[in-house]
């Protein structure tokens, strides 16, 4: 009788070693296509957050662009007084809040008693957000690109290894010293290079065999892309401003005929909402 029962325990257990080993979050999911070169699959990226109707980098914009099915949430990093990364674009948070000045000059607590405003500049009941909030929100959904806007970079990785999302977040900068500092504190982290010339992407490559390079029109070839895919990495392109413009007036097929004609993997754009149907609709996305 006690071997019978247990085998049945080592069979039940088992089974649930098994089934914990073979679950897959939707962040696994966007992960193969984000670590594939190969992928047909366009990536859409929300650009601080997926904002339209929310304030920008703040928790109800990643929660909204989490409805919408985005694959990467792009938020800007900074880090107060007392070393708590927060969400902020701006040098200042005049524009965004009722606040004003530099958010590093002030501590989480002073930070937390202004509030964000709409996109269109009413004031909300919302806060800045801390980075950790963000991740912990996020953990098994989406990745996150961090676009470093402070020089205090320890304490952003230190939330990454804190909430155990280093397989979820890449960091993005057009300064190669602050990405290599990054990997000076997590060496096996993801990067994404900003290039403005083929020669600079040709360099990225070179010094950081990065999983995504972030271009622009103006110098978005076919060599650009061919020789960015032959090394293993993703091509980023924004729809920000002109595609964007064109998305809005409904001119959608002319906005993503020129950003794909070479064959870009990641689109960031303010308009996920009308981005990700059409991507869908048109076979360009496969989950």
């Amino acid at each position: 009788m006690k071997i019978r029962f247990s085998i049945l325990l080592l069979l039940i257990f088992g089974s649930l070693s098994v089934t914990a080993q073979t679950t897959t979050t939707r962040a696994d999911q966007i992960l193969k296509e984000f670590l594939n070169p190969k992928s047909e699959t366009v990536l859409v990226a929300a650009h601080r957050a997926g904002h339209n109707g929310y304030p920008e980098n703040s928790l109800s914009a990643f929660k909204h662009a989490l409805e919408i099915g985005v694959d990467i949430i792009e938020t800007d990093v900074k880090v107060t007084r007392d070393s708590v990364v927060v969400l902020m674009h701006d040098g200042k948070i005049d524009r965004t809040t009722n606040g004003t000045g530099n958010p590093e000059n002030y501590t989480l607590a002073e930070l937390k008693q202004f509030r964000l405003k709409m996109p269109d500049g009413t004031l909300t009941n919302e806060t800045i957000a801390t980075f950790e909030d963000a991740l912990t929100l996020v953990k098994g959904k989406a990745l996150i690109d961090i676009d470093i806007k402070t020089s205090h970079l320890k304490p952003v990785v230190n939330a990454v290894k804190r909430t155990g999302t280093e397989k979820q977040v890449f960091y993005f900068d057009n300064d190669y010293d602050a990405l290599k500092e990054v990997l000076s504190y997590q060496p096996a982290a993801m990067l994404m290079p900003r290039a403005y010339s083929y020669q600079m992407a040709d360099s990225a490559l070179n010094i950081f065999h990065p999983q995504v390079i972030h271009i622009d029109e103006s110098f978005y070839t076919s060599k650009l892309t061919d020789m960015i895919r032959s090394n293993n990495a993703l091509i980023w392109i924004n729809a920000l401003d002109g595609a964007d413009n064109l998305i809005r007036k409904g001119k959608i097929d002319q906005a993503i005929t020129d950003l794909l004609r070479f064959k870009a993997n990641i689109i960031q754009t303010d308009e996920p909402e009308k981005l990700i149907p059409y991507l869908k609709a048109k076979g360009l996305r496969n989950f």
